[in-house]
This record gives structure tokens, C-alpha cells and sequence, in this order.
């Protein structure tokens, strides 16, 4: 009989533990079919699933899961309409909206997770689809700039740089906004996505001191020496051996007194242990994906390139990211 009672408690906790999924999952279905922004007026069931051209039946459970949630309010003759506006991700349409995190999610990070117990027992990781899913994680990326860009622009204003490189600088957002503030320097961004690296240039077109550029940055160097080097949500990407190699050669680009800042989740944080650990195990299910580095690896990294780790500070601490100073 106990034994009962405890399967039942197991089965009730784990069923409250999951609620929050039920907000995510409507959030993210309303996103990526825009229905936030169709019920925006009070409108029937039938009258969006025709403009839209969705399964009646499905959108019909999809609205009844959004009036028990609170998302969406049903108002006379059977019509509903979106209600907490703040609580919803805003329309498709809108390059800044948060639903693109959820698409993420939804269709990149929870998949992967799922299939832990086959690669665990098969030995066989996944392959990060750079062309398939870049545009959406170089996206989501831009969402964490806004946070991000301020403890950047800090150091930059006590190191007064007069050119920049942002390594893996995806769309282009943290050099056209950081442009913005700093209209004298020159700037460069090095994108080895090819579909990403020309969003970048489309961003970044009116802004004259920006130059895009689409390569490896392996392979690559600047004619020049850099005062300020940027690497944002990028150390994943690379492996613990490579990225040794590629500190050293950034610290070639830079003169004494230059600048390497690095964004990044820390693994074994003092801060969102949670997230970073979660991050971690999503990088660690893919080929060529690789773990995120603890400070200590940071500060071995450091050493190894003649860098000193001057400062770390949070950017998101539920979250486990940082922005990390070194310099030269």
C-alpha cells in the first residue's frame, strides 16, 4: 500500500513539474502559426482556421488549452481573443520577438534531449546542422545582445578601441548597435555561416564602418593589428583543443593593452548551474558541438595565450552566461 502511495505522489509530482511545458508548448504553436496576432480582435474558431487554413479541430484544442491557461478569452458568440499580450511572444513578423527562443527550443533543444537514452545505449551523437538551424540560433543569439551589449560597451569606453572584430558575429547585431554609439570606429565581423553572413551584410548595409565577411576563422587573419576583439555565444562551436589554439591567435592580432571579450555560459557557474548544466548537456549530445568551459578552463586559456582574465560579469545569472575580460 505505501508502496502505491508513493507511485502516486512520483506521478502527481512529475505531472505539476511539467505544467510550465503546457505555457512553452502554446507559446511556441502560437508563434510559429501567428495566432496570438489573428485572435488579436475576438474572432470565432471556424472564421481563423479559414483565413489561415489550419485543422479546425486542432485549433479549436489549441484555443480551449489557451483559455485555461489565460493566454486567450472567450468573448460573446463563441469568439476569442488573445488577453495578456505581455505573457505571449509577439507576432512572426517581428525580428525581435521571443517566440523565436521557443522555436529553438521546441525544435532543436528538447528533440536532442529526448534522444539521450538512444545515443547513451548506441554511442552515436547527433550532427549540428549549421545551414538548417544557424539562422535561427544566430536569431535567438540576438535576443541575449540587448543584455550583453551594455557590459560590452563598458569595457570599450575604459579601453577606447579604435578598430573591432566581432569572431562569429552571426547577424550583425552586437556591431550595429555598438556602431550606433561608436560611430569612429572601424569594425569587422567574421561570420563563417554563408546565409547568415549575408543577413549580416543586409543589417549592416547603411552603416559604413562595418565591414562583413564571410570565412573561417581558422583560416583567417586581419592585415592589421586589432584593438578589440569580440567573441559572443561562439566557444560551443569550437573544441577544448581549438580553442586553446584559436586564443593564441587572437592574442597575435592584438596589441598590448588589447582587449578579448568573450560572452558565454560557464559550466559549474556560480550562478545558473541550472541552465548551464542543461546547455551543457544539449552541446555535449552533438558531433561537433563541445562542452561549455568552466572559469578555471578560462583562466587556462588565458595563461596559455599570454592573456590575463581580468574580469567576469554576469549578463544573465539565472541563465549561467557571463561577459569575461581579457587582456593583453
Amino acid at each position: 500500500m505505501i508502496g502505491e502511495y508513493l507511485r502516486l505522489f512520483k506521478a502527481r509530482g512529475y505531472m505539476k513539474r511539467n505544467l510550465p511545458f503546457l505555457y512553452s508548448w502554446h507559446a511556441y504553436v502560437g508563434y510559429e502559426l501567428d495566432l496570438y496576432e489573428a485572435f488579436k480582435k475576438p474572432k470565432t474558431v471556424t472564421e481563423v482556421a479559414k483565413e489561415k487554413e489550419l485543422q479546425e479541430e486542432l485549433l479549436k484544442r489549441w484555443v480551449e488549452v489557451g483559455g485555461v491557461i489565460g493566454y486567450l478569452k472567450e468573448k460573446s458568440k463563441q469568439r476569442y481573443q488573445t488577453v495578456k499580450k505581455f505573457m505571449v511572444p509577439s507576432s512572426k513578423q517581428n525580428p525581435r520577438s521571443t517566440g523565436i527562443l521557443l522555436k529553438e527550443m521546441m525544435e532543436l533543444h528538447i528533440p536532442t534531449l529526448i534522444k539521450y537514452p538512444k545515443m547513451m545505449t548506441t554511442d552515436k551523437k547527433e550532427v549540428f546542422n549549421q545551414k538548417e538551424h544557424g539562422m535561427v540560433v544566430a536569431q535567438t543569439s540576438s535576443l541575449l545582445e540587448k543584455l550583453a551589449i551594455p557590459r560590452v560597451m563598458k569595457v570599450m569606453k575604459q579601453t577606447k578601441p579604435k578598430t573591432v572584430i566581432d569572431v562569429g558575429c552571426g547577424s550583425g547585431g552586437y556591431l550595429l548597435q555598438l556602431s550606433q554609439k561608436f560611430p569612429k570606429m572601424k569594425m569587422m565581423g567574421i561570420e563563417l555561416n554563408e546565409e547568415v553572413a549575408k543577413e549580416a551584410m543586409k543589417n549592416c548595409k547603411n552603416q559604413d564602418q562595418i565591414e562583413i565577411i564571410c570565412a573561417d576563422v581558422h583560416r583567417w587573419s586581419p592585415s592589421q593589428k586589432i584593438d578589440f576583439v569580440m567573441l559572443n555565444n561562439i566557444l560551443h562551436y569550437i573544441s577544448p583543443d581549438d580553442r586553446e589554439d584559436l586564443f593564441k591567435k587572437i592574442s597575435e592580432w592584438i596589441p598590448n593593452n588589447g582587449v578579448l571579450s568573450v560572452v558565454t555560459p560557464i559550466h559549474h557557474s556560480k550562478h545558473g548551474g541550472q541552465f548551464s548544466s542543461v546547455f551543457n548537456s544539449f552541446f555535449t549530445a552533438f558531433e561537433n558541438l563541445f562542452p561549455l568551459p568552466s572559469e578555471n578552463e578560462l583562466a587556462l586559456l588565458a595563461k596559455a595565450a599570454n592573456l590575463k582574465l581580468e574580469k567576469i560579469q554576469p549578463v544573465i545569472k539565472e541563465g549561467g552566461w557571463y561577459q569575461i575580460t581579457f587582456r593583453k
